[in-house]
């Protein structure tokens, strides 16, 4: 069979029965055969363990002579299936079975099939959309709905409308299998489905709830990583009087959780081998983890993170301790922030990571949290693209030639929040242009494998710090290296000297990011003054500056507007320049609500170099307590560096005003008799006949604003004051012509009565749309009208109030008729004998006023 880049030599097939021996997935190869007979597109389906990422390639490469390629959420994953995968057929890793992931590479011209992070396919795919030599494609662990994996999907359905010979597999432990075949399946069909279970061992479930809180402000409480380490200590000691070839598994949020449990459980438990498990640790240890351990070895106790839920399978586990804890992205719109939270696991998440303790028997889970807690858990986590900052995202996919994605078939969409402020920021990086397409710019950072942030750092950056010193921070900001107190420059300095656990690592992403930097020049600075600068560079919104301190630490202003606390290693420096920012609580968010995780130090200088485009210096205005007060003030966004105060020019005080009416709406001024009147005879026009009446709403004179009040607007500005101001005059200067002629006679200001008084008519107000005009008359100056009076053209019938001879209410009606003839007579009957001087007609739409009813109601 020939292979890709070696034209006319010929490698052995895979040998499936070999590689599949033991393996429960073995019993389904004839099902997908099968479904790829039919089709090129297939979702796999089956639980974690059963052998799937590790038969599924080797099966695809025994159909086709090119390669295949097959992707992992995590590059622990991708490693270690690589390894597997080239164990199991007797090949050296990199000959035919390889892997990518970021800064390291094993893979030659002859592999046949290469294992990667869908990170690593994403950017490989800008340079390369129809992936020549690749002849299928596996996605593995849809179910966690990375986004990266969500983008991926995407895009390959789009690659596969130009190559339809490529193998695409949608695989996963759990999954919705028939949306994810609906979105990966033609137009007209979906994909074949490919689902295999196997039975499972029993499960005991057991329950261990804390005595307190699992979280508070600061995170993962102490005595909850201490009540998970004697929980497994007490499993492991448990497990291993009556099991003792078998080990424990035991799953934490995050690193620095796995750590922390780790370290108790050695203390309290030296008997047994304790071992770490996560992405932050090297890969041989990774490695020696998953390997298992050897008969003549002690008893394990395996503290991992979600990475062992379903992307890598520890052998020998019968027993699970699990924290119910995930972290996932999480992002904060109102703050500008993004970053990791932990929250209870999604009760998917905990099924699955039982199931590995049942994968070689009966096993037992012991979840440390009470039934209620469990119960509450949602269902499934969420989608990354629903939650996550998409700016990466946004920049792929706008390189792909799909801004905002689209035209993909993807399983859920961006959300148009997240897409948008993404875009804001990409724009200002000059990433992309107004409809969202790639600039050069744009695709030049796109290459850099990290946040688009962070690749215009290492670009610009390189020039003033030195290439070495801008790829050593971008190296330690992309990496999710731990930085304690939030002091980067003195995690940097940890990371150089070998201090930090995890500087190989960082060693390996600092050479890799000073190739793409080569360019800029410069050498080894041991300086580290330019830390703060090239964090900046990064981040300029987020270039903070202390407006206050105490014991506990200090509150920093961001650029953005969000205030923060930071630890006390940070509480001397003016300013900062943030890497990351999160929610919490408690002293050290200093009552601001958000903490700053990681910061360098600032000089001004270099603020005025990073956040120039935040810089403003202006003439601030503003109208308080019925006058112009104005300051010169120099900012960084929202920090005030300087503020001083300065007379203002007229223009300046007529601006400050309108900002105070938009802000602060009418109510600010007092509105006089007349004018209120005026505004509803108006607003009742509006409501009646429209146009060209105008809308005397609040928000309709707001936006007209110049149009009716610019002249008071000038009177405030000069020191008049708001209630002197005639807003009558101002309402008249909208009054539609020639219609407007006419106002008076629709609308007048008061109406005749029979009695011959003119009494002033009540209009609603001018935000109540169903109430209508109101005339308060005395009930014997109304004799003679038989039908009740109209306004606006007979439109509107006026709401007559009756009074008694001495004003006080006798009836309310709409309808002058029907009281006459109906309501009338009780009203005559109760008051002919307390009013006798005064007429009660018993036709009094026939009957007229006397003199003396005249002259007793006559008023103006």
């Amino acid at each position: 069979m020939p292979t890709p880049g070696q034209t006319g030599e010929v490698t052995p097939p895979f040998d499936l029965a070999r590689i599949g021996d033991g393996l429960a997935f073995a019993a389904a190869l004839d099902d997908l055969v099968a479904a790829l007979d039919r089709d090129t597109a297939a979702v796999v389906s089956a639980p974690p363990g059963t052998g799937k990422t590790t038969l599924v390639p080797p099966l695809l490469a025994s159909r086709s002579s090119g390669r295949v390629i097959v992707t992992q959420p995590r590059r622990v994953a991708a490693r270690a299936a690589a390894r597997r995968l080239a164990q199991l057929d007797g090949s050296p890793l990199g000959s035919r079975v390889g892997f990518t992931v970021r800064g390291e590479r094993s893979v030659t011209p002859t592999t046949r099939i290469e294992f990667v992070t869908a990170g690593v396919l994403l950017r490989r795919m800008l340079d390369d959309p129809g992936l020549e030599g690749v002849d299928a494609v596996v996605v593995d662990e849809v179910h966690e709905r990375a986004l990266e994996t969500d983008l991926l999907i995407g895009m390959l359905g789009e690659a596969r409308q130009l190559r339809d010979d490529l193998v695409f597999i949608a695989m996963s432990a759990t999954i919705d299998a028939d949306r994810i075949a609906a979105v990966i399946g033609a137009d007209d069909a979906p994909a074949p489905v490919v689902l295999h279970n196997v039975a499972a061992h029993p499960l005991t479930e057991r329950w261990a709830p804390p005595a307190g809180p699992r979280l508070d402000e600061r995170g993962v409480t102490r005595d909850f990583l201490d009540h998970v380490a004697r929980t497994a200590a007490s499993a492991a000691r448990e497990l291993a009087r009556d099991l003792p070839a078998a080990d424990v598994l035991v799953f934490a949020p995050g690193a620095r959780e796995v750590s922390e449990i780790a370290r108790a459980i050695r203390r309290s438990a030296p008997e047994f081998d304790v071992r770490e498990l996560h992405g932050q640790i090297p890969a041989a240890d990774q490695d020696a983890v998953i390997r298992g351990r050897a008969e003549n070895e002690p008893p394990r106790i395996v503290v991992t993170t979600s990475l062992a839920e379903s992307s890598l399978t520890v052998p020998g586990v019968r027993v699970v301790v699990d924290s119910c804890l995930s972290r996932h992205p999480q992002r904060d719109a109102a703050r500008g922030m993004s970053g990791l939270v932990t929250t209870g696991s999604p009760r998917l998440s905990s099924v699955q990571r039982a199931g590995r303790a049942t994968r070689q028997g009966p096993g037992t889970v012991i979840r440390c949290v009470d039934e209620r807690t469990y119960a509450a858990a949602p269902a499934r986590p969420a989608p990354e693209i629903g939650t996550a900052d998409l700016t990466d995202a946004t920049l792929l996919l706008a390189c792909w030639g799909a801004p905002g994605g689209t035209g993909l078939r993807m399983i859920d969409p961006p959300p148009a929040a997240a897409l948008g402020e993404a875009q804001a920021v990409l724009r200002d990086l000059g990433a992309i242009d107004a409809e969202g397409r790639a600039t050069p710019e744009g695709r030049e950072l796109a290459r850099i494998p990290a946040d688009p942030r962070l690749a215009r750092a290492l670009r610009d950056g390189s020039p003033l710090v030195g290439a070495r010193l801008a790829a050593e921070v971008v190296a330690l900001l992309v990496g999710g290296i731990r930085i304690g107190d939030a002091d980067a420059v003195s995690a940097l300095v940890a990371l150089r000297h070998g201090r930090h656990p995890e500087a190989r690592r960082w060693e390996r992403e600092v050479e890799r990011f000073q190739r793409y930097a080569a360019s800029a020049g410069g050498g080894r600075h041991a300086d580290t003054n330019g830390v703060g600068l090239v964090i900046a560079l990064a981040f300029p919104e987020r270039v903070a500056r202390r407006v206050e301190r105490s014991s506990d630490g200090a509150t920093f202003l961001l650029a953005s507007g969000t205030r923060a606390g930071a630890p006390g290693a940070l509480a001397g420096a003016e300013w900062l320049a943030v890497a990351e920012v999160a929610r919490a609580a408690g002293r050290v968010a200093a009552g601001s609500g958000a903490v700053i995780r990681s910061a360098a130090a600032l000089s001004e200088e270099q603020v005025e170099r990073a956040a120039r485009q935040l810089m403003t210096d202006r003439v601030e205005a503003e109208f308080v307590d019925g006058r112009v007060v104005a300051r010169r003030e120099r900012r960084v966004g929202a920090i005030v560096r300087s503020s001083v105060p300065v007379r203002v020019t007229a223009q300046e005080g007529h601006d400050a005003v309108r900002r105070a009416v938009l802000a602060d709406g009418l109510g600010l001024f007092s509105w006089s008799d007349a004018a209120d009147d005026l505004r509803r005879r108006l607003a009742l026009l509006h409501r009646e006949l429209g146009d060209p009446w105008p809308d005397v709403s609040d928000a309709a004179l707001l936006e007209r604003l110049d149009a009716w009040l610019d002249p008071e607007l000038d009177a405030l500005a000069t020191g008049v004051r708001a209630d002197r101001l005639d807003l009558a005059s101002a309402l008249r200067r909208i009054l539609p012509w020639p219609a407007a002629s006419e106002f008076d006679a629709l609308v007048p200001e008061k109406i005749e009565v029979p009695s011959g008084s003119r009494v002033r008519i009540a209009y609603p107000a001018a935000d109540d749309p169903a109430a209508r005009p109101v005339v308060a008359v005395k009930l014997q100056e109304c004799f003679g009208w038989a039908e009740t009076p109209r306004l606006v053209g007979g439109r509107v019938p006026v709401v007559f109030h009756l009074l008694s001879p001495a004003g006080r209410p006798l009836a309310v009606t709409g309808d002058l008729a029907s009281f006459w003839s109906g309501p009338y007579a009780q009203v005559r009957a109760e008051m002919r004998g307390r009013y006798p001087k005064h007429p009660w007609p018993e036709d009094p739409w026939q009957a007229a006023p006397t003199r003396h009813t005249t002259r007793r109601a006559a008023r103006d």
